[in-house]
């Protein structure tokens, strides 16, 4: 009895996780970071060059945006028509851009981001629960199997097929599990493995990582009773994150209490725009930044400002 109804828990659990990642849609950045008509039309309009930096510039001003191109640009999607939030991409298959995008997965039919990244996880940790489950009550009969222990009917080879695809998904469901549990704990995305995210004064691997109990915490939030179960209860919008890094670069023209920089060059703590309360509080473990802290900062960490060229992502 105790079996059948663990059984049937681990299937609930499995269905639900499995219909929410499918049904949840991936979210889009919000409309502060949608170009105005008439930034879009001096976009279109001026010839790639300073111009068109200025544009761009003047867009992301106020934006919660860190992170940049390769050559330094402003992240631009040509085919939404907006700056891309940090940590956000262009799925070509979905044709949009996708908040916190981890990767398109074929096996759900559905982009993997921040919107549904804890169903995700949900659903590969009870698939692989409910494997290991099917796998070892079905071993005993797998052992008769081999020992002439079974009746000669056709049942015996459901058996034997039932455990072989039980026992090799559960190798190939554990390695997925497990290299996205190592994700959640660096704060990583797939896709930024691949291809580190790039600062405005530097690439950082890590530069999102606020330690293993708030990386785990930013996907399956403060309350544990929701854990385990597939409700959303992530922290933040997805469009702004927390990071480790404390400089910032000198564009930016609004301190943390949203007072105005006294002089053009003079050098504002991460972030520049305050973030939410979902978000901040996971920095209140660490000091709080001062002007002191700052100017001490500043000697120890290079503030060089690359030149923005226009550059589309997709």
């Amino acid at each position: 009895v105790v079996c059948l109804l663990a059984y049937h828990i681990f299937f609930m659990l499995f269905i639900w996780s499995y219909w929410k990642t499918i049904f949840t849609l991936p979210m889009n950045p919000s409309k502060e970071f949608h170009l105005s008509y008439s930034d879009k039309e001096s976009l279109e309009r001026e010839p790639r060059g300073e111009s068109q930096q200025e544009v761009l510039r003047r867009a992301a001003k106020d934006l919660p945006i860190y992170t940049r191109t390769m050559s330094g640009a402003i992240r631009y999607c040509d085919r939404c028509h907006l700056v891309k939030p940090d940590r956000c991409h262009h799925c070509s298959v979905c044709d949009k851009c996708i908040l916190k995008m981890d990767h398109h997965c074929p096996w759900v039919n559905n982009c993997v981001g921040f919107s549904n990244y804890k169903f995700f996880l949900l659903f590969l940790a009870y698939s692989l629960v409910y494997c290991l489950f099917i796998a070892a009550t079905d071993l005993q009969y797998f052992i008769k199997f081999w020992t002439n222990g079974l009746p000669d009917t056709q049942a015996k080879f459901h058996i034997m097929f039932l455990f072989f695809a039980a026992a090799m998904f559960s190798v190939s469901l554990s390695s997925l599990f497990g290299y996205h549990c190592w994700l959640v704990s660096k704060n990583k995305s797939t896709l930024e493995v691949f291809r580190a995210p790039i600062f405005r004064h530097r690439t950082d691997k890590n530069g999102f990582s606020l330690g293993f109990s708030k990386n785990l915490r930013q996907v399956f939030g403060d309350e544990k009773k929701y854990w385990l179960l597939p409700v959303f209860s992530s922290l933040g919008d997805g469009c702004s994150f927390p990071t480790c890094l404390v400089n910032q670069d000198p564009e930016q023209a609004s301190t943390p209490g949203g007072l105005n920089s006294t002089s053009k060059n003079e050098n504002h703590l991460f972030p520049a725009k305050p973030l939410r309360d979902s978000q901040s509080h996971l920095l209140t473990d660490t000091p709080s930044w001062s002007e002191t802290s700052a100017k001490a900062e500043k000697g120890k960490v290079g503030m060089n400002n690359p030149a923005l060229t226009m550059e589309n992502e997709t």
